[in-house]
Formats: C-alpha cells, structure tokens, sequence
C-alpha cells in the first residue's frame, strides 16, 4: 500500500515538472511588447511580430505594419483585434499579404499603401513619396523615399516605387523605414523618437549603413529589424559613441 501511495506521488511530481518545463518552453514564445509614453500621457506599445511585421497600439487602436501570413513562422492574423489602420510599404510577398489584410479588416479599418500595392488590392489609399495623411487629429502619416542605391541591386526596390513611413501618435514620432539602404533623404528626417532600420543584403542595409543611416537622423532609439542572419548586435558597437539606444528584438 505505501509502496503505491509513493508510486502516484512520484508521479504526480513527474507530471508537474513536465508541465512546468512545458509553459516555460511555451514562454520563450510569447510575443513581448515594448511600450512607451506620449507627452500627454497616452501608451504606444509595440509588438514584434517577426521580420518587417509589427502591431502598434495606440488608444485602444490597432495599427498592423506590413503583416504578412505564411513568411514563416506563420502568423494567425485571426488571433488578433481587427486593425483599425493597416499600413504596407511595398509589393513584395514578405511585406504585401491580401489574405493577412482581408482577416485584419472589417468595415471601418483604412488601409494605407503605395500605389503598386493599392493598384493590385483593388482598394486602400495610396500614397506617394512626399504624402501626407492625417487618420486622425492625433495620427499623421507621412510617405517618405525608400530605395536601393548600391549599383546591382537597385531593381531590387527602384527609388520612387516603396514607401517608408513616419507615424506621428501624438507627437512620437515613429519611422518605420520599409526596405532602404542609408538614402540621402535620411539627412532631411527630424526629431524622430522611434526607427525601425532594416538590416540584411543584398536587399537592405549592412550593418554598418545602418549605423550611417542613424547619424544622418540620431533618432532616440533604433530597432534594427527585417534581418536574417545578419549579425545585428555589431550595431551597438558601431554606434556606442552616439546616445542612440539599440533595442534588439527577434525580428528574423
């Protein structure tokens, strides 16, 4: 009798350990979110969804940044709040998804793009390099340049074609840079708190373009993102003599 009453106790701690070792692997999976504070107070948080993917939210609104399903790992857009704005830089699969727009849609979500991309969705607002939108009294969008420059690789993203964009949420200014190398227009962007940088060739940035691209604009804080295996963290070393902080997050 002892012998089977320690057996099923010896069991049960089995069965915990199990379980506690599995919601520990399933946490390292759990998207984080990063958030930071307006001047008046209001939340924009961040969640890193992967690669050039990501979700704002911002007073109780979702705004879903190139979302893209089957770039693996895939996202189930369906797990998430409809988005209130959708914003998509260019044509390309990792960045332009019909099936992920159409599951983050309802009647009232206003989607943004550049003109390629409106053209073949059949609908959205299409912005060119130099426009302006305003979503909301406290949401404006500016479309600015985002090209190639590097001599075999310009087809890759011709310059006048892609959008980057700078999201003002009232007064945070937020550039989501789309896929560029360290353009000369970076020179004339201002006082912005917030860049998502791109980091992978031949299509984007190398490390150490990313690092010119920051001290053309010092923004408050970079996220390097749409990288693959490129060695990312060499950014910090690269810009350790500026105040810009480097926040690394897997966006493979």
């Amino acid at each position: 009798m002892i012998k089977n009453i320690f057996t099923v106790i010896l069991t049960m701690l089995t069965c915990l350990s199990c379980n506690s070792q599995q919601a520990t692997s399933e946490n390292k999976n759990v998207v984080q979110d990063d958030v930071y504070t307006t001047s008046s107070g209001k939340q924009v948080s961040f969640t890193f969804i992967k690669h050039a993917s990501l979700e704002i939210k911002y007073d109780g609104l979702s705004i879903q940044i190139d979302p893209v399903r089957k770039l693996p790992p895939e996202t189930d857009y369906s797990k998430f709040s409809k988005a209130n704005f959708i914003l998509v830089t260019h044509e390309h699969f990792d960045h332009f998804d019909k099936d992920a727009i159409a599951t983050l849609s309802d009647d009232n979500t206003q989607v943004v793009l550049n003109k390629r991309c409106a053209d073949m969705l059949g609908s959205g607002k299409a912005m060119n390099n130099g426009d302006t939108i305003k979503l909301r009294d406290d949401i404006i969008v500016d479309a600015v340049p985002a090209y190639n420059i590097t001599p075999d690789h310009l087809q890759f993203h011709p310059k006048g074609r892609d959008n980057g964009y700078i999201i003002n949420l009232d007064g945070l200014r937020i550039y989501i840079a789309g896929d560029t190398e360290d353009i000369p227009e970076m020179g004339q962007l201002k006082d912005i708190d917030i860049a998502f940088l791109p980091c992978n060739q031949p299509y984007t940035m190398t490390p150490e373009q990313l690092s010119n691209a920051a001290r053309m604009f010092t923004p408050r804080v970079i996220y390097p993102y749409h990288y693959n295996e490129t060695p990312v963290e060499r950014i910090k070393e690269l810009l350790k003599d500026t105040n810009i902080e480097i926040k690394i997050r897997n966006m493979k």
